[in-house]
């Protein structure tokens, strides 16, 4: 009896992981051609890019963004630096994870870590004394939060009990940070976006003392852990700006110039945008602004508390997420899409009657630099931005071929996240471009000159004949130097085949060599569109072609 012959082995087949994509060619072309008009239009305004790193320390961004919003709480991909080194470093994180189950284990465990700050078996630094404080601080809020009950419909239950799971997040990611902080290791996270990096930058590089203000761009990667759909990735890409300005202390500070400068800064960049989107020719652009004051107790802060009040008297008739915003940001209240909550939130109180005497100065100077430079706009007392660390001007940019999530760039003014990030005093104004869904808006709109018009002629070499190959390969060479794209067959073709061959690549034109061709000392260019053809002299040729 004969064995049977191992089976092959089932090699596997990768594939891109969900929510990220390969970008292909022609795609890649329009790709390019918005970054390089987004180089083109930012350097008219003085703007200078930065390349800031993809992962930053978690804390980075949960100081900056907020540790109660959905992208800290939720959304970034985080890595403990290093990892786990051996099993008693993995068990030392059990031991932690098992103690945030109860305050009886959690007591038991700061105690432990205070004798071995005592005696020696942690280092005795402020450091660690901190993260200690920490722990225990932090533990006391997470143990704060009522557990949910198991009565009612089970449904209704687990939506409570992810509630709560999503309720403890924060304040386990503050604890894990602080834990670290002992081990002498660092929670790291790829960026979900990218200010709190430009503003760690300009602290860590002393760009205080350039001169101000200092313009900066960015074009990069982001990453969050969301529902990929169309047009939103887990890998995906933003182009970006940020204004950072120096606050020196003066007291003869004329606070009225102040505000008229901040107005036109503010007015600048959005005029600068909306020359972007201009030059790329996007369809439907709509601008909308809004300010949302500052943090002073007889602004922002009296509007959010007001805002509160009157969302706790409706909280019944909003959806679950809406109803963990009351708490953690109302203004996102604001932000929700949901159908029936439509004519609840139409009724709330509008942040624009609730501006303080200097927000109001300032949002309507902006207005009207926004008119001098003829940018137009539409108010949207709705336009909170979902981020922390946004005052003041808020805008937003819309474009067609989206749906409902319309959204292609928002941003704001920031004065303050530079010192909350330990920096000097500074002003702040940026915004971020979503690429992914600014390209889906090109596409969408079914031009497809938005993705040839920029590319360099495209001229496919028929060469016929050995005497005609080295003639091929000077021609190729020169009009490469010359900037046009060229596709040099390696094997000798039939004119047939030759021209079937360029259709097929999508070549503009056929640079016809053969012997004829290479005895005369001229050229042959073919149009494929219409097929018409021409005779020039090599310098002649490279003349044309370079005027296209």
């Amino acid at each position: 009896m004969t064995e049977a012959a191992p089976k092959k082995e089932q090699r596997r087949k990768f594939q891109a992981i969900r929510g990220t994509r390969d970008l292909l060619p022609p795609d890649t072309a329009l790709w390019n051609h918005v970054e390089e008009t987004a180089h083109a239009v930012f350097a008219t305004f003085g703007f200078g890019e930065i390349r800031p790193p993809i992962f930053e320390p978690t804390e980075l961004f949960a100081r900056a963004v907020g540790g109660d919003t959905d992208i800290v709480s939720k959304e970034m991909y985080s890595f403990k630096e290093g990892g786990f080194g051996d099993l008693q470093d993995m068990q030392e994180s059990m031991d932690f994870v098992n103690a945030q189950k109860s305050p009886a284990l959690m007591e038991s465990y700061i105690k432990e870590l205070e004798a071995d700050l005592e005696n020696g078996g942690l280092p005795k630094s402020s450091e660690n004394q901190n993260a200690i404080s920490t722990i225990r601080n932090v533990s006391r809020d997470l143990f704060a939060i009522p557990e949910p009950s198991e009565e009612g419909p089970k449904e209704a239950a687990l939506e409570k009990f992810f509630e709560y799971q999503m309720q403890r997040k924060p304040f386990e990611a503050r604890l894990l940070n602080a834990w670290l902080v002992l081990r002498g290791k660092e929670m790291m996270s790829l960026r979900p976006e990218a200010t709190a990096s430009v503003c760690r930058a300009y602290i860590e590089h002393n760009m205080q003392q350039l001169p101000q203000p200092q313009k900066l761009y960015y074009i990069g990667p982001m990453f969050r852990r969301e529902r990929p759909q169309k047009g939103r990735y887990r890998q995906f890409y933003q182009i970006g700006a940020e204004v950072l300005e120096n606050v020196k202390p003066d007291p003869t500070r004329d606070a009225a110039k102040e505000l008229a400068k901040d107005a036109i800064t503010d007015a600048e960049l959005i005029q600068m945008l909306m020359t972007f989107f201009d030059r790329l020719k996007l369809p439907g652009v709509q601008l909308e602004i809004n300010s949302i004051g500052h943090a002073a107790d007889n602004c922002r802060r009296g509007y959010v508390a007001l805002l509160k009040s009157e969302l706790e008297k409706v909280k019944d008739k909003l959806g679950a997420d809406s109803q963990r915003r009351i708490e953690a940001n109302p203004l996102r209240v604001l932000d929700s899409k949901l159908e029936h909550e439509q004519p609840i939130i139409a009724t709330l109180p509008k942040i624009a009657d609730h501006l303080c005497d200097e927000c109001k100065t300032h949002y309507a100077a902006v207005k009207r630099e926004l008119e001098l430079r003829g940018v137009f706009y539409k108010e949207n007392w709705r336009l909170v931005r979902g981020l922390d660390y946004y005052m003041r001007t808020t805008f937003e940019i819309t474009a067609q071929g989206l749906g409902s999530q319309n959204a292609v760039c928002g941003g704001g003014r920031y004065d303050g996240l530079v010192e909350l990030l330990g920096g000097p005093p500074t002003k702040g104004i940026g915004f971020a471009i979503g690429e992914d869904r600014l390209i889906l808006s090109l596409q969408e709109a079914r031009d497809q000159s938005l993705v040839t018009s920029h590319q360099p002629p495209f001229v496919y070499i028929a060469w016929m004949g050995a005497n005609a190959y080295a003639a091929a390969v000077h021609a190729a060479k020169d009009l490469r130097a010359a900037g046009v794209r060229v596709e040099l067959p390696p094997v000798e073709q039939k004119f047939g085949k030759a021209l079937e061959r360029a259709s097929k690549l999508g070549a503009q034109y056929a640079l016809i060599l053969g012997d004829n061709e290479v005895a005369e000392g001229t050229w042959t260019l073919k149009t494929l569109a219409d097929g018409t053809q021409q005779k020039f002299t090599e310098p002649h040729l490279l003349d044309f072609l370079k005027k296209l």
